[in-house]
């Protein structure tokens, strides 16, 4: 029975798609494990946000009660992009296929998708100190200097670079536990995460794992061990770089369309035309919640 060019295409389509979502899930999402996920259904999405109030004051019998005012922050706008690559299968190679290479052109798809996305997720870590990626406030994502919305600046990176160790990490606890509201109030962030890349895997976990302290000759108590969760990013791109994220922090992903196979047939040529597609934004709208050093 011949085939008709206008069948062609969803004649390969089922398996096409299955080889493919078969290799995009078979890498674990690191993604997930960095940003808040969020689906939109929207153009774009924007987050705004306000401070606090400060301290409540006293009140004497018979006064009048203090007024404040909250201040408007800065909005972040997600604007989402676009990513988008095809192949295409002649009729004749499908006829005359016997090294399994059509297989393997959805399965080369399928992994590029994961790597894509793997990649964008790890470069708000690798970009974090680089000043030509900005947040809202004009500043990179790990800087000494975020300016406070009631005046001031707040650091979310040691004043000193430092490689990872015990007293780096101890330093970077300390700051977090200092960091305050755009009103001076104690946000009380709680680490959570190191994320490392694959060079600092066996660093880190020396000092997250050991029962004694690594850097004492003493065999003291490791206060370090169990503290955080280790995560080892395969993407991140400075092998002196490491970051600490608390439970809760304003980095996000949004997913506009998630990533799947789409089919089409040419008229002209009887091929067979395949692309994946996919649509999602990520950022951060406010820095705190997330702490580094670039290493030394």
């Amino acid at each position: 029975m011949t085939m008709q060019r206008t069948n062609f295409a969803d004649l390969l389509a089922p398996g096409m798609r299955k080889i493919f979502q078969n290799m995009f899930n078979l890498y674990p999402s690191g993604i997930e494990q960095i940003y808040n996920m969020a689906t939109s259904k929207h153009e774009y999405e924007t987050d705004s946000y306000v401070s606090g109030f400060g301290l409540i004051p006293t009140k004497s019998e018979g006064a009048a009660v203090t007024y404040d005012d909250i201040i408007q922050g800065l909005d972040t706008e997600y604007n989402f992009d676009t990513y988008s690559l095809a192949y295409r299968i002649t009729r004749e190679m499908w006829e005359d296929e016997r090294y399994g290479a059509i297989n393997r052109m959805p399965a080369a798809l399928g992994r590029s998708m994961r790597i894509t996305i793997e990649t964008d997720g790890a470069n708000q870590f690798n970009r974090a100190f680089n000043t030509n990626y900005t947040g809202a406030d004009g500043l990179c994502l790990l800087n000494s200097s975020h300016t406070l919305l009631g005046g001031g600046t707040q650091k979310n990176t040691l004043s000193s670079a430092a490689d990872l160790s015990m007293s780096s990490l101890e330093q970077c606890m300390v700051d977090i536990a200092e960091t305050t509201d755009d009103r001076g109030l104690t946000l009380h962030l709680i680490p959570q995460k190191l994320i490392v890349p694959v060079e600092l895997e066996w660093t880190a976990r020396k000092i997250l794992q050991s029962g004694s302290d690594p850097d004492n000759a003493n065999d003291q108590y490791n206060p370090a061990k169990g503290s955080l969760q280790l995560v080892v990013n395969h993407f991140l791109t400075d092998a002196d770089a490491f970051f600490i994220e608390c439970s809760e922090h304003f980095m996000y992903w949004f997913w506009r369309v998630r990533p799947d196979h789409y089919r089409d047939n040419d008229f002209d040529t009887d091929d067979a035309k395949f692309k994946v597609r996919a649509r999602w934004k990520r950022a951060w709208s406010m820095p705190w919640g997330v702490f580094g050093s670039p290493g030394v």
